[in-house]
This record gives structure tokens, C-alpha cells and sequence, in this order.
């Protein structure tokens, strides 16, 4: 999938590719990193890009997703996605709920499907999180998963490179 993507946006540089790609939901950082390891950047380069581009979203998310998940019901847009979406985010709220802060932050760094910074912000909307909190939980969150990937991505010897 993410070949796909990155042949979409052929001829833009690839600094933009992983900015972008770090920037849709589901592939996030998790995928930005490892292609632009694929496209030969080094790492000083990817992790800012992606770390930005991971983030970027997140306030936006945190302030409008109710409104307009709210509109897209109302006018019967995408309707069940919305209520599996929604679902999926209040059932990982739990873990957000008891630790507040350091759990939003955990939910954000652990690099697997399901987690990372939209589904963070979502959580963070939904439960009414304090928002300059949940920004900075959520940044730390996406620190954390970029080290982590980035860690895996580009090996132990080159991390330090």
C-alpha cells in the first residue's frame, strides 16, 4: 500500500512523500519512516518529517471531529464507519480514562494498528480531554512511536549514525 502511495506522489520530493504519508490516518508515522528509509533519507531528516507530518492533524481533530462526525450523522453521511470509528476509539478510552495523560501517551507510542495520534486525538475529543494536555501527551506519544520505529526501521547501527 504504501508503494502505491508513494508511486501517487512520484516526481514530489521525498521529504513532502513522508510528510504527507506520516499525515493519513492509519499509516501515520508507522509507514512515513520506513518509506522514506526505502527512498534512501537519512534519519536526522525522516524524523522531524515525520514526527511534523504525524502531528499536524491532531489539533484539527481534537476541535472539530465531534462537530462534524455530528453534521455527517445528521445528514446520514457515513454513518455505521462513524459509529465503528467512535466505538473503537471509547473502547481503548479506558486505559486514557484511569491514566489520563500517560496513558493517552502510551495509546499514541505504541507503533501497531489501532493506535497512534488520529486515534489519540479522536480519544482526547471524545472523552473532553483538556486540550493543551492531550497535545502535549499526544506529542510526547508521537516522539516515543517515531524513536520506536524509526529504531526498527532503520536498525540499531544506523540509529546511531
Amino acid at each position: 500500500m504504501i508503494d502505491l502511495i508513494v508511486n501517487f506522489f512520484k516526481g514530489f520530493p521525498s521529504e513532502v512523500i513522508v510528510l504527507i504519508l506520516s499525515m493519513i490516518p492509519v499509516i501515520e508515522l508507522r509507514g512515513g519512516i520506513p518509506a522514506a528509509y526505502a527512498m534512501g533519507l537519512p534519519l536526522f531528516e525522516t524524523l522531524p518529517l515525520a514526527i511534523i507530518g504525524n502531528t499536524i492533524p491532531v489539533p484539527f481533530i481534537i476541535l472539530f471531529i465531534k462537530q462534524i462526525f455530528k453534521f455527517m450523522k445528521k445528514h446520514n453521511i457515513l454513518s455505521n464507519l462513524i459509529d465503528k470509528i467512535t466505538q473503537r476509539a471509547l473502547d481503548r478510552s479506558d486505559k486514557v480514562e484511569s491514566m489520563e495523560f500517560w496513558g493517552l501517551m502510551i495509546i499514541v507510542a505504541i507503533p501497531l494498528p489501532g493506535t497512534g495520534a488520529w486515534t489519540g486525538a479522536l480519544i482526547a475529543a471524545l472523552i473532553d480531554l483538556d486540550f493543551k494536555r492531550a497535545m502535549l501527551s499526544i506529542g510526547l506519544g508521537v516522539i516515543v512511536s517515531a524513536i520506536i520505529v524509526s529504531f526498527l526501521t532503520y536498525g540499531v547501527f544506523n540509529f546511531f549514525v
